[in-house]
């Protein structure tokens, strides 16, 4: 939770990112406490419905589920007895914290609470409901900072609280993207960097490094934009087996264009550009823009003729012949294979990981039954004793011409 000190009295009760309760500087549920018997779950539901307060009959569909109970009513009284009782003796003044008004129950004003969940929402509305713009962005970005991850992630299976979840994630995306937009506008760079490395790191997995990436580019820091990018495309592969985004590709495109040097002569230019400094003796491994890249550029150079240019697209498989989407040995075997690819090509060929347990492979000037040997020369290197698992290979020609309904050949290997 975002609180710079924390008052005396005060019940601080974080649900974003996890769960806990602290009652002057005294940890009461959550971190290394057990906290999921059903009074925590009863004081998650109140503390964060205390606006409205929650019906008997939906508090105790929640707290029972609808299980067979000779007497639900008394078993209800009976967790919120224990729950008032639980919170006395850690401390807590002996006020009616649990009350009924007319068959709804709430949680008592006589206790104040700082919910993080409640402070989140309450400044995106008043960012939304200010008609200053210093006072928008001020706000959109202390919302931000209250945001540290899913609502309640122990409960994603309660539908209620993915529910909640699902909204309050919705709303984080919302104010981010103002408030990126605003500093767009301001051309604080400075910030837009801060905010787009906070939101990747609280939700992965969901483009946000495409801000970092955007600021970078703008404040000329080319080098930390394009380390960035590698590590962001590494990291997809490998959590998700994603491909960058457009977004992604978008800033990708405007960082080549945007790149700018001090005048030099054409001999330190060429020896920037020179690769001779990879001594690796196979092919070349670039990410997966840089593929496109050279593979239009090849597309381009066929128009004069004179070369035969393959793609080859190599996907692990399982013992039954079914490429492999997910498990824990997917990753190791895709790093074995890439580096049994990478071995087994010329160093003028070119090769970038497209999918988890996949490779794209661009021959140059070869024939398709070298390719068939190139694939000889990969199983050799990847099949380890009797493992099961093996790799199946697509080969397509290069044409500078579209070819119309062509479907490829399928050459395929397996142990």
């Amino acid at each position: 939770m975002r609180i710079a000190e924390e008052k005396r009295n005060v019940l601080y009760v974080r649900t974003l990112g996890g769960f806990s309760m602290r009652w002057n500087g005294k940890l009461l549920a959550g971190g290394s406490k057990a906290s999921d018997s059903q009074g925590t779950y009863l004081l998650q539901i109140l503390i964060h419905n205390r606006e409205t307060g929650v019906p008997r009959d939906r508090l105790e569909e929640l707290l029972f589920e609808n299980r067979d109970m000779s007497n639900v009513h008394h078993a209800l009284q009976s967790v919120i007895y224990n729950t008032k009782k639980k919170l006395e003796r850690a401390g807590l003044p002996a006020a009616n914290c649990i009350a009924q008004r007319k068959g709804v129950f709430f949680w008592t004003d006589e206790i104040s609470v700082v919910e993080d969940a409640a402070e989140f929402v309450r400044l995106c509305r008043a960012a939304e409901e200010t008609a200053d713009a210093d006072e928008k962005l001020a706000l959109y970005l202390e919302a931000a900072h209250w945001y540290d991850g899913e609502f309640l992630p122990s409960q994603t299976a309660v539908i209620w609280a993915a529910q909640e979840a699902r909204r309050l994630k919705g709303l984080f995306c919302r104010c981010t993207e103002n408030a990126a937009q605003m500093l767009r506008e301001r051309q604080d760079y400075f910030q837009l960097e801060e905010l787009g490395g906070r939101a990747s790191r609280i939700d992965p997995l969901a483009d946000w490094e495409t801000l970092t990436m955007e600021a970078l580019v703008s404040l000329g820091r080319y080098e930390e934009a394009r380390k960035l990018y590698d590590d962001t495309v590494q990291y997809y592969f490998n959590e998700e087996g994603l491909r960058p985004s457009k977004k992604m590709m978008e800033q990708f495109e405007r960082l080549g264009t945007e790149m700018k040097h001090q005048h030099a002569a054409l001999d330190f230019i060429q020896s920037e550009l020179s690769g001779r400094g990879d001594d690796f003796p196979g092919g070349y491994l670039c990410s997966y823009p840089v593929f496109v890249g050279i593979y239009r550029m090849v597309e381009r150079m066929l128009e004069r003729g004179g070369q035969s240019v393959y793609l080859m697209l190599c996907t692990v498989i399982d013992g039954k012949g079914n490429p492999m989407r997910d498990g824990p040995m997917l990753e190791e075997l895709s790093k074995r294979m890439g580096d049994a690819v990478r071995r087994s090509i010329r160093r003028g060929d070119a090769m970038s990981q497209y999918g988890k347990g996949q490779y794209l492979v661009l021959l140059v000037n070869t024939t398709r039954e070298n390719c068939r040997v190139i694939q000889k020369r990969i199983n050799e290197r990847f099949i380890i004793g009797r493992q099961r698992s093996g790799i199946q290979y697509y080969v397509n020609s290069v044409f500078w011409e579209p070819q119309i309904g062509q479907s490829g050949n399928k050459d395929r290997k397996q142990a």
